[in-house]
């Protein structure tokens, strides 16, 4: 398997992002915050401005509740409509899914739809391991936190997020913030739309509903068309690597060996190398590319996580035809060069 890494000259000259842009790229321009800012003291509550009314005869405002009714419901319909067929739908919304529509969202002619089965999107990525708290990245990954506008501990090889869950949040929130990026989440990709040996989209379902499907008869679904799909449903489990799995029983690749043991030193770089463009029209990413290739399991580290997603949404608009990093790496931008793992247990991607 051929060996690349991350040139030190970018890591120099490059401070924010392995996948910002330059000044003529079409995307909008998302800058680094320094790390690690200043302490600023708060204000005491005696000392602050009080609230612009008073507690003391406070009411809300009236409404009708069958206002809050039609709000909600034509705002997710005109959702679903928006989305019925669309560009990227990224199935899972741990770390890696994250990442990856964060990215694919700084452009904005992408119309994004993010699936997860849970009602709280983030995956694993709201604690470190063992439910401790904070959250360790291995550089140059830290370079996607100053890009966020993320303190974090800094140690000579590695960064320490005091939460996992201030990671989480703080993607969420300027992920979920773009126009073009919808969250759908409890709700259920069920299985995949495939015509003439492409993926072209998902068939969805409320997840609850997908969980009882032994329980009733014949609670159809839905589905959502789109020119890329992205798998980042993480390792096996009850809704864990189902894009691969189903992509083997229907004969579309031949196994899923599962994740191997615990490695962080191969299974981060693995993560990275071995994302990739599956089957035409599907992209897989996360820890889910560790179950289709027997890649070593890395614990509780996220550097990988982040940078797979990155490079899937670099993927996905390579599928679009859209201006990516990975098409400029030796050209425009030699700072994408991704990092390899070079072991027998790994498949060659």
């Amino acid at each position: 398997m051929a060996s690349s890494t991350i040139t030190s000259s970018f890591l120099t000259s490059h401070p924010s992002s392995l996948f910002n842009k330059s000044s003529s790229s079409s995307f909008p321009s998302f800058h680094a915050t320094p790390t690690l800012r200043p302490h600023r003291p708060r204000a005491s509550m005696s000392a602050a401005a009080p609230p612009p009314y008073d507690f003391g005869s406070f009411r809300f405002e009236p409404i009708r509740e069958s206002i809050v009714s039609r709000e909600m419901t034509r705002r997710y319909m005109t959702d679903m409509v928006t989305h019925a067929d669309t560009d990227v739908v990224v199935v899972g919304a741990g770390s890696a899914g994250l990442s990856c529509a964060y990215e694919l969202s700084k452009n904005p002619s992408v119309n994004i739809a993010i699936v997860e089965q849970s009602i709280s999107p983030g995956g694993g990525a709201w604690l470190g391991g063992q439910l401790f708290s904070a959250m360790v990245v291995r550089k140059p990954a830290h370079l996607f936190l100053d890009e966020l506008g993320l303190e974090y501990d800094e140690q000579d090889n590695y960064v320490v997020i005091k939460h996992a869950a201030l990671f989480t949040s703080t993607i969420m929130s300027k992920l979920l913030a773009r126009p073009n990026v919808k969250l759908f989440n409890a709700v259920a990709a069920e299985d995949l739309i495939v015509k003439n040996g492409r993926v072209g989209g998902v068939v969805t379902n409320w997840a609850l509903v997908s969980m009882n499907h032994d329980t009733q008869s014949c609670m159809d679904p839905n589905v959502m068309e789109a020119k890329v799909v992205v798998s980042s449903c993480g390792h096996d489990g009850p809704f864990g690597a189902t894009g691969v799995k189903r992509l083997k029983s229907i004969g579309l690749i031949d196994s899923v060996p599962g994740m191997k043991a615990l490695d962080m030193n191969k299974a981060e770089d693995a993560i990275v190398e071995l994302t990739r463009e599956v089957v035409p029209g599907m992209i897989v990413t996360g820890m889910e590319v560790a179950e289709i290739d027997g890649a070593p399991r890395m614990g509780p580290t996220f550097g990988a996580m982040m940078i797979s997603g990155q490079k899937a949404a670099h993927l996905a608009l390579r599928s679009l035809g859209l201006p990516n990093a990975l098409d400029s790496v030796g050209n425009v931008h030699p700072e994408l060069v991704l990092a390899a793992a070079e072991s027998a247990e790994i498949a060659d991607a």
